[in-house]
């Protein structure tokens, strides 16, 4: 576990076809536009990988299944967070995704990401997935 001050954060990698979901931040929050994988913070006694299904059907509208989880680290922003990065599918009949919180979704290679800007917590995340 990251020190117990850092801020817990999950993030979903959700593949498709050999693509994965990024998502563009809105204009008036922190990071605005930036691109990022999604997900959000997880709730007082909520385990991580409840979080990231709970986050995603609010981001997104719908339903992912975890494949395998990544190495979690901290970022610093101003404050802490512990980055919490899982490999994600979307169930079979799922609804496809929408971007009820952010203001576009785009499917992209691995190798399209660094044309991206991405949103800096989420580089380390890139990094341990491919």
């Amino acid at each position: 576990m990251g020190p117990s001050s850092a801020i817990p954060v999950v993030c979903a990698l959700i593949e498709r076809d050999g693509l994965l979901l990024i998502a563009q931040r809105p204009a008036n929050k922190h990071l605005a536009l930036q691109w990022e994988f999604p997900g959000g913070k997880v709730e007082p006694g909520e385990r991580p990988e409840a979080a990231i299904v709970r986050e995603i059907k609010e981001e997104l509208g719908c339903d992912i299944l975890i494949t395998r989880a990544l190495p979690r680290f901290t970022h610093a922003y101003a404050v802490v967070i512990e980055m919490i990065p899982f490999v994600c599918r979307l169930v079979p009949g799922s609804p496809e995704p929408r971007p009820l919180e952010h203001v576009a979704l785009q499917w992209v290679t691995p190798a399209a990401l660094p044309a991206f800007d991405l949103a800096p917590a989420d580089l380390p995340v890139i990094a341990s997935y491919t």
